[in-house]
C-alpha cells in the first residue's frame, strides 16, 4: 500500500486565500496532522478524517509522525499557515528524511503545496511595500543565535532593503525587536514608515501604520501572529498606505 505526504500551506487563514491545490489535497487525504491552531483553520474541510493535533514546539514529533503515517500507507496532509517552505515544516520534513537515507525517486512520495505567506498577505493590506528588493528576518532565537540574527538585520539595513520581520515578539521575547529598532536607526531616518499587521485576513485582524521612531509605542499589537514591515530610504506613506516606488517616475510620466 503506497502512502503520500503533502506539506500544505493554507495561507493566512481565510479560505478565499487558500489555493485550489491546497483544498484539493486536504480533501483527498485521509489523515491530517498539524499544530492545533492551524488544524482549526481547515476544520470544515476535514470532517470524518483521522486528525492529529499538536501543541507549539512539538515540531519534531509532528514531522516524525507524518512520515511514519505516510510510510504505513496513509495519505497525509501536514497543514501549516502561510507557506510551509517559509519558516514552516517543509525543511524539517526533508531534514528528517535525509537523515534516514530517503531516496526521492524510490522512497516516500512527498509534495510541498505552497501557500500565501505572511509577507504576501500583509503587504496586500497596506499598499505596495515590497516593490523593490526586500529581506525577511525572523526574530525568534529559539533555533538561531541572536548574534546571527543581529548580523542579518544589520546587513539588510546597510543594503537599504525593505525588511519584513516574522515572529517579532512573544511573552518571553521582548528585547529583540527593541534591539532591532535601535540598530535600524543607525542607518534609517526616524520617520521611516513601519506597518504592524496582526492576524491578516482573520477576524482578529489589526493594522497599525507608524514609523521607526514610534514603533515601540504599539507593543500591544505585536505577537507571534504579527508581521512588521519596515520601509527603506525610498518608502513613503500615502493616505495610510505604504508605497515603495519601483523607479518608474524617473523614466515615465505617471500623471493621467
Amino acid at each position: 500500500m503506497t502512502g503520500k505526504l503533502y506539506i500544505v500551506g493554507v495561507g493566512p487563514g481565510s479560505h478565499d486565500h487558500m489555493t485550489f491545490r491546497a483544498k484539493e489535497v486536504i480533501i483527498q487525504s485521509d489523515t491530517i496532522v498539524g499544530y492545533d491552531t492551524y488544524v482549526g483553520l481547515v476544520e470544515d474541510l476535514i470532517q470524518g478524517k483521522e486528525i492529529h493535533r499538536y501543541a507549539m514546539t512539538q515540531e519534531v514529533e509532528r514531522a516524525k509522525q507524518c512520515i511514519e503515517l505516510a510510510q504505513s500507507g496513509k495519505i497525509v496532509s501536514l497543514v501549516s499557515s502561510g507557506d510551509p517552505g517559509i519558516y514552516g515544516m517543509a525543511g524539517l520534513i526533508y531534514e528528517t528524511l535525509a537523515e534516514a537515507g530517503w531516496d526521492p525517486k524510490t522512497g516516500l512520495e512527498v509534495e510541498v503545496v505552497p501557500g500565501v505567506s505572511a509577507l504576501n498577505s500583509c503587504a496586500s493590506l497596506i499598499g505596495s511595500p515590497l516593490m523593490t528588493d526586500f529581506a525577511v528576518v525572523s526574530m525568534s532565537d529559539l533555533l538561531v543565535p541572536w548574534e546571527i540574527i543581529t548580523k542579518r538585520v544589520e546587513a539588510a539595513a546597510q543594503g537599504d532593503y525593505v525588511i519584513v520581520i516574522y515572529n517579532p515578539s512573544s511573552k518571553k521575547r521582548i528585547h529583540q525587536l527593541q534591539d532591532t529598532r535601535k540598530l535600524l536607526l543607525k542607518y534609517r531616518k526616524p520617520s521611516t514608515p513601519v506597518a504592524i499587521i496582526k492576524g491578516a485576513y482573520r477576524e482578529s485582524e489589526t493594522i497599525v501604520m507608524t514609523d521607526l521612531e514610534n514603533m515601540e509605542n504599539h507593543a500591544d499589537k505585536l505577537g507571534m501572529i504579527s508581521t512588521v514591515i519596515i520601509g527603506n530610504s525610498s518608502t513613503y506613506n500615502f493616505k495610510n498606505l505604504m508605497i515603495n516606488p519601483r523607479g518608474y517616475t524617473s523614466k515615465y510620466n505617471l500623471q493621467t
